[in-house]
Protein backbone atom coordinates (compact mmCIF):
# COMPACT_ATOMS: atom_id res chain seq x y z
CA UNK A 1 0.00 0.00 0.00
CA UNK A 2 2.90 2.43 0.62
CA UNK A 3 4.39 1.58 -2.72
CA UNK A 4 0.68 2.31 -4.35
CA UNK A 5 0.41 5.47 -2.62
CA UNK A 6 4.53 6.56 -3.80
CA UNK A 7 3.12 5.31 -6.93
CA UNK A 8 0.53 8.29 -6.74
CA UNK A 9 2.45 11.01 -5.59
CA UNK A 10 5.35 10.72 -8.47
CA UNK A 11 2.65 10.57 -11.15
CA UNK A 12 0.57 13.37 -9.67
CA UNK A 13 4.09 15.11 -9.70
CA UNK A 14 5.19 14.16 -13.43
CA UNK A 15 1.58 15.74 -14.52
CA UNK A 16 2.15 18.47 -12.98
CA UNK A 17 5.28 19.08 -14.57
CA UNK A 18 4.16 18.25 -17.92
CA UNK A 19 1.40 20.40 -17.82
CA UNK A 20 3.54 23.64 -18.39
CA UNK A 21 5.30 21.69 -21.28
CA UNK A 22 2.42 20.84 -22.34
CA UNK A 23 1.01 24.44 -22.53
CA UNK A 24 4.06 25.97 -23.87
CA UNK A 25 3.91 23.44 -26.97
CA UNK A 26 0.69 25.23 -27.94
CA UNK A 27 1.50 27.89 -30.16
CA UNK A 28 0.21 31.12 -29.36
CA UNK A 29 -2.45 33.23 -31.83
CA UNK A 30 -0.38 35.82 -33.26
CA UNK A 31 -2.45 38.88 -33.68
CA UNK A 32 -3.19 40.10 -37.34
CA UNK A 33 -2.16 43.74 -38.25
CA UNK A 34 -5.06 45.74 -39.08
CA UNK A 35 -3.75 48.99 -41.71
CA UNK A 36 -5.98 52.04 -42.02
CA UNK A 37 -6.69 53.62 -45.65
CA UNK A 38 -8.16 57.01 -45.79
CA UNK A 39 -8.59 58.42 -48.46
CA UNK A 40 -10.82 61.66 -49.71
CA UNK A 41 -11.28 60.33 -53.07
CA UNK A 42 -13.70 57.70 -54.26
CA UNK A 43 -13.43 53.76 -53.54
CA UNK A 44 -13.07 53.40 -57.27
CA UNK A 45 -10.78 56.24 -57.95
CA UNK A 46 -8.89 55.74 -54.42
CA UNK A 47 -8.10 51.86 -56.04
CA UNK A 48 -5.64 53.39 -58.08
CA UNK A 49 -3.30 54.17 -55.10
CA UNK A 50 -4.47 51.69 -52.73
CA UNK A 51 -4.15 48.72 -55.33
CA UNK A 52 -0.49 49.41 -55.10
CA UNK A 53 0.03 49.89 -51.93
CA UNK A 54 -1.97 46.38 -50.91
CA UNK A 55 0.95 45.14 -54.09
CA UNK A 56 3.47 46.37 -52.51
CA UNK A 57 3.16 45.44 -48.95
CA UNK A 58 2.14 41.96 -50.79
CA UNK A 59 5.50 41.61 -52.13
CA UNK A 60 6.91 42.71 -48.67
CA UNK A 61 5.66 39.16 -47.41
CA UNK A 62 1.85 40.22 -46.27
CA UNK A 63 -0.61 38.15 -47.23
CA UNK A 64 -4.27 39.90 -46.93
CA UNK A 65 -6.28 38.42 -43.80
CA UNK A 66 -3.16 36.17 -43.34
CA UNK A 67 -0.34 38.65 -42.36
CA UNK A 68 -2.89 41.78 -43.03
CA UNK A 69 -6.04 43.27 -42.51
CA UNK A 70 -6.97 46.17 -44.47
CA UNK A 71 -9.73 48.97 -43.52
CA UNK A 72 -10.34 51.53 -46.66
CA UNK A 73 -12.08 54.48 -45.63
CA UNK A 74 -12.72 56.90 -48.49
CA UNK A 75 -14.04 60.79 -48.60
CA UNK A 76 -16.00 60.02 -52.03
CA UNK A 77 -14.47 63.98 -52.62
CA UNK A 78 -16.17 65.41 -49.10
CA UNK A 79 -13.39 66.39 -47.46
CA UNK A 80 -16.20 67.22 -44.37
CA UNK A 81 -16.83 63.85 -43.54
CA UNK A 82 -12.93 62.53 -43.48
CA UNK A 83 -12.66 63.92 -39.79
CA UNK A 84 -15.49 61.26 -38.78
CA UNK A 85 -13.95 58.31 -40.81
CA UNK A 86 -10.42 58.71 -39.18
CA UNK A 87 -11.93 58.64 -35.65
CA UNK A 88 -13.84 55.31 -37.25
CA UNK A 89 -10.87 54.17 -37.67
CA UNK A 90 -8.97 54.83 -34.73
CA UNK A 91 -11.77 53.60 -32.76
CA UNK A 92 -11.36 50.21 -34.65
CA UNK A 93 -8.12 50.00 -33.39
CA UNK A 94 -6.42 49.74 -36.28
CA UNK A 95 -2.47 49.52 -36.04
CA UNK A 96 -1.70 51.71 -38.42
CA UNK A 97 -3.22 54.59 -40.52
CA UNK A 98 -1.92 55.08 -44.28
CA UNK A 99 -3.06 58.37 -45.22
CA UNK A 100 -3.34 59.59 -49.17
CA UNK A 101 -3.47 63.38 -49.60
CA UNK A 102 -3.21 66.36 -46.76
CA UNK A 103 -6.65 66.74 -45.94
CA UNK A 104 -6.63 63.05 -44.85
CA UNK A 105 -2.91 63.69 -42.84
CA UNK A 106 -4.49 66.58 -41.21
CA UNK A 107 -7.67 64.61 -40.04
CA UNK A 108 -5.71 61.24 -39.22
CA UNK A 109 -3.53 63.78 -37.21
CA UNK A 110 -6.61 65.35 -35.50
CA UNK A 111 -8.13 62.03 -34.89
CA UNK A 112 -4.82 60.33 -33.02
CA UNK A 113 -1.39 61.19 -31.76
CA UNK A 114 -0.35 57.64 -30.96
CA UNK A 115 -1.17 55.59 -33.74
CA UNK A 116 1.78 55.96 -36.26
CA UNK A 117 0.42 57.10 -39.38
CA UNK A 118 2.41 56.91 -42.87
CA UNK A 119 1.63 59.41 -45.47
CA UNK A 120 1.31 61.51 -49.00
CA UNK A 121 1.30 64.75 -48.17
CA UNK A 122 2.38 68.21 -49.61
CA UNK A 123 4.47 70.59 -47.88
CA UNK A 124 4.56 68.48 -44.30
CA UNK A 125 6.41 71.07 -42.69
CA UNK A 126 4.60 74.23 -43.34
CA UNK A 127 1.52 72.20 -42.69
CA UNK A 128 2.24 71.64 -39.29
CA UNK A 129 1.95 67.45 -40.02
CA UNK A 130 6.06 67.03 -39.03
CA UNK A 131 8.50 68.37 -37.25
CA UNK A 132 11.13 68.38 -40.09
CA UNK A 133 11.90 65.85 -42.92
CA UNK A 134 14.77 64.56 -41.43
CA UNK A 135 13.15 64.22 -38.05
CA UNK A 136 9.32 63.91 -38.49
CA UNK A 137 8.94 64.08 -34.12
CA UNK A 138 5.32 63.09 -34.09
CA UNK A 139 3.49 59.59 -35.06
CA UNK A 140 3.42 61.04 -38.77
CA UNK A 141 5.49 59.68 -41.43
CA UNK A 142 5.88 58.90 -45.12
CA UNK A 143 6.25 61.17 -48.18
CA UNK A 144 6.26 64.29 -49.95
CA UNK A 145 4.78 65.49 -52.38
CA UNK A 146 6.01 68.92 -52.84
CA UNK A 147 3.34 70.48 -54.71
CA UNK A 148 3.93 74.33 -54.12
CA UNK A 149 7.13 73.62 -56.02
CA UNK A 150 5.83 71.20 -58.63
CA UNK A 151 2.93 74.12 -59.10
CA UNK A 152 5.82 76.53 -60.12
CA UNK A 153 7.24 74.55 -62.74
CA UNK A 154 3.91 72.90 -64.26
CA UNK A 155 3.22 76.95 -64.73
CA UNK A 156 6.49 77.38 -66.86
CA UNK A 157 5.80 74.16 -68.41
CA UNK A 158 2.65 75.54 -69.65
CA UNK A 159 4.19 78.78 -70.84
CA UNK A 160 6.86 76.79 -72.89
CA UNK A 161 3.99 74.95 -74.73
CA UNK A 162 1.65 77.66 -75.36
CA UNK A 163 4.40 80.76 -75.50
CA UNK A 164 1.62 82.86 -76.81
CA UNK A 165 -0.42 83.08 -73.79
CA UNK A 166 -0.84 85.80 -71.42
CA UNK A 167 -3.76 84.92 -69.17
CA UNK A 168 -3.84 81.71 -67.80
CA UNK A 169 -6.94 80.10 -65.63
CA UNK A 170 -5.95 78.31 -62.85
CA UNK A 171 -8.92 75.61 -61.38
CA UNK A 172 -8.14 74.71 -57.61
CA UNK A 173 -9.61 73.83 -54.62
CA UNK A 174 -9.22 76.24 -51.35
CA UNK A 175 -10.69 74.00 -49.37
CA UNK A 176 -7.87 71.79 -49.42
CA UNK A 177 -4.77 73.45 -47.55
CA UNK A 178 -1.99 72.26 -49.49
CA UNK A 179 -3.46 73.79 -52.52
CA UNK A 180 -3.26 76.80 -50.89
CA UNK A 181 0.43 76.97 -50.76
CA UNK A 182 0.16 75.83 -54.55
CA UNK A 183 -1.85 78.92 -54.92
CA UNK A 184 0.79 81.01 -53.60
CA UNK A 185 3.47 79.50 -55.31
CA UNK A 186 1.56 79.80 -58.61
CA UNK A 187 1.43 83.36 -57.83
CA UNK A 188 4.76 84.29 -57.62
CA UNK A 189 5.38 81.88 -61.04
CA UNK A 190 3.31 83.80 -62.79
CA UNK A 191 4.69 87.17 -61.45
CA UNK A 192 7.94 85.97 -62.94
CA UNK A 193 6.93 85.01 -66.24
CA UNK A 194 5.04 87.91 -67.00
CA UNK A 195 1.11 85.93 -66.90
CA UNK A 196 -1.89 87.33 -65.49
CA UNK A 197 -3.94 84.47 -63.52
CA UNK A 198 -8.00 84.06 -63.04
CA UNK A 199 -8.83 81.88 -60.61
CA UNK A 200 -11.53 79.60 -60.43
CA UNK A 201 -12.57 77.64 -57.14
CA UNK A 202 -13.99 74.71 -56.67
CA UNK A 203 -15.07 73.13 -53.41
CA UNK A 204 -18.09 71.18 -54.22
CA UNK A 205 -19.06 69.14 -57.41
CA UNK A 206 -21.79 71.72 -57.40
CA UNK A 207 -19.38 74.63 -58.06
CA UNK A 208 -18.34 73.35 -61.39
CA UNK A 209 -20.92 74.87 -63.56
CA UNK A 210 -20.75 78.11 -61.90
CA UNK A 211 -16.69 77.35 -62.74
CA UNK A 212 -16.76 76.99 -66.29
CA UNK A 213 -19.25 79.77 -66.63
CA UNK A 214 -16.20 82.00 -65.10
CA UNK A 215 -13.95 80.17 -67.22
CA UNK A 216 -15.80 80.93 -70.32
CA UNK A 217 -16.36 85.09 -69.21
CA UNK A 218 -12.66 85.25 -68.35
CA UNK A 219 -11.50 83.92 -72.02
CA UNK A 220 -7.77 82.72 -70.79
CA UNK A 221 -5.59 81.54 -73.25
CA UNK A 222 -4.85 78.56 -71.00
CA UNK A 223 -6.18 76.45 -67.92
CA UNK A 224 -4.00 74.81 -64.99
CA UNK A 225 -6.11 72.54 -63.10
CA UNK A 226 -4.55 71.65 -59.84
CA UNK A 227 -4.95 68.15 -59.70
CA UNK A 228 -6.50 66.54 -56.06
CA UNK A 229 -9.32 64.68 -55.40
CA UNK A 230 -12.09 66.58 -56.09
CA UNK A 231 -11.06 67.75 -59.79
CA UNK A 232 -9.48 64.67 -60.39
CA UNK A 233 -12.83 63.08 -59.65
CA UNK A 234 -14.33 65.24 -62.59
CA UNK A 235 -11.83 64.96 -65.20
CA UNK A 236 -14.13 64.20 -67.76
CA UNK A 237 -15.91 67.02 -67.48
CA UNK A 238 -12.82 69.26 -66.98
CA UNK A 239 -11.67 67.99 -70.36
CA UNK A 240 -14.74 68.15 -72.37
CA UNK A 241 -14.92 71.59 -71.39
CA UNK A 242 -11.42 72.73 -72.78
CA UNK A 243 -11.92 70.59 -75.51
CA UNK A 244 -15.07 72.20 -76.51
CA UNK A 245 -13.37 75.89 -75.75
CA UNK A 246 -9.78 74.98 -77.37
CA UNK A 247 -8.61 75.23 -74.77
CA UNK A 248 -4.92 74.07 -73.62
CA UNK A 249 -4.81 72.42 -70.34
CA UNK A 250 -1.88 70.92 -67.90
CA UNK A 251 -2.84 69.48 -64.51
CA UNK A 252 -1.15 67.27 -62.51
CA UNK A 253 -2.25 63.80 -62.93
CA UNK A 254 -1.31 61.53 -66.45
CA UNK A 255 -5.29 60.40 -66.03
CA UNK A 256 -6.27 63.92 -67.32
CA UNK A 257 -3.98 63.65 -70.57
CA UNK A 258 -5.25 60.14 -70.93
CA UNK A 259 -8.80 61.41 -70.87
CA UNK A 260 -7.94 64.03 -73.34
CA UNK A 261 -6.21 66.82 -71.98
CA UNK A 262 -3.30 68.59 -73.53
CA UNK A 263 -0.62 67.61 -70.72
CA UNK A 264 0.23 67.12 -67.10
CA UNK A 265 3.31 66.89 -64.64
CA UNK A 266 3.49 64.90 -61.42
CA UNK A 267 4.13 61.86 -60.14
CA UNK A 268 2.64 58.40 -60.38
CA UNK A 269 0.33 57.30 -57.35
CA UNK A 270 1.30 53.60 -57.68
CA UNK A 271 4.79 54.79 -57.38
CA UNK A 272 4.46 56.77 -54.40
CA UNK A 273 2.24 53.68 -52.91
CA UNK A 274 4.50 51.03 -53.18
CA UNK A 275 6.84 53.36 -51.39
CA UNK A 276 4.29 53.70 -48.86
CA UNK A 277 4.48 50.44 -48.20
CA UNK A 278 7.46 50.28 -47.38
CA UNK A 279 7.11 52.99 -44.34
CA UNK A 280 4.50 50.49 -42.87
CA UNK A 281 6.49 47.56 -43.29
CA UNK A 282 9.16 49.09 -40.90
CA UNK A 283 6.36 50.70 -38.41
CA UNK A 284 5.02 46.79 -37.91
CA UNK A 285 8.22 45.76 -37.09
CA UNK A 286 8.59 47.85 -34.60
CA UNK A 287 9.88 51.30 -35.78
CA UNK A 288 8.30 54.71 -35.07
CA UNK A 289 7.38 57.49 -37.28
CA UNK A 290 8.96 59.82 -35.24
CA UNK A 291 12.66 58.09 -36.23
CA UNK A 292 11.77 57.73 -39.76
CA UNK A 293 12.41 60.61 -42.45
CA UNK A 294 10.33 61.85 -44.17
CA UNK A 295 10.98 61.11 -48.05
CA UNK A 296 10.77 63.68 -50.80
CA UNK A 297 8.33 62.98 -53.82
CA UNK A 298 9.75 60.31 -56.10
CA UNK A 299 10.16 61.47 -60.39
CA UNK A 300 7.94 63.46 -61.66
CA UNK A 301 7.00 62.66 -65.48
CA UNK A 302 5.91 64.72 -67.91
CA UNK A 303 3.05 63.65 -70.15
CA UNK A 304 2.18 64.98 -73.17
CA UNK A 305 -1.18 64.31 -75.71
CA UNK A 306 0.24 64.93 -79.72
CA UNK A 307 -3.57 64.13 -81.03
CA UNK A 308 -4.61 67.25 -79.11
CA UNK A 309 -1.84 69.53 -79.75
CA UNK A 310 -2.65 68.96 -83.39
CA UNK A 311 -6.33 69.23 -82.55
CA UNK A 312 -5.56 72.84 -80.94
CA UNK A 313 -3.09 73.93 -83.13
CA UNK A 314 -0.49 73.61 -80.99
CA UNK A 315 3.10 72.52 -82.20
CA UNK A 316 5.25 71.10 -78.52
CA UNK A 317 8.78 72.71 -79.03
CA UNK A 318 11.61 69.88 -79.34
CA UNK A 319 12.37 70.77 -75.73
CA UNK A 320 9.59 69.48 -74.42
CA UNK A 321 9.42 66.16 -76.50
CA UNK A 322 12.58 65.11 -75.61
CA UNK A 323 12.29 65.62 -71.99
CA UNK A 324 8.75 64.50 -72.04
CA UNK A 325 8.60 60.75 -70.32
CA UNK A 326 5.67 59.62 -72.30
CA UNK A 327 4.01 61.23 -76.00
CA UNK A 328 -0.01 60.24 -76.68
CA UNK A 329 0.22 60.07 -80.67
Amino acid sequence: MWCSVIGCIVTLTLSLLAAPLATEAQPLEKKVPRVGYLSDDSGSLGFTAFEPLAQGLRDLGYLEGRHIVFEPRYAEGNTDVLPGLAAALVHSKVDVIVAYGTPAAKAAQHATRTIPIVALMGEPVEMGLVASLARPGGNITGVSGQSAEAGRKRLELLKEAVPQASRVAVLWNPANPNKVLEWQETQSAAHALGLTLQSVEVRTPDDFARAFAALTRGRADALLTMTESLTLMHRSQIVDFTTQHRLPMLAAGREFVAAGGLMSYGFRPQHVSRHLAVYVDKILKGAKPADLPVEQSMKFELILNRKTAQTLGITFPPTLLVWADEVIQ
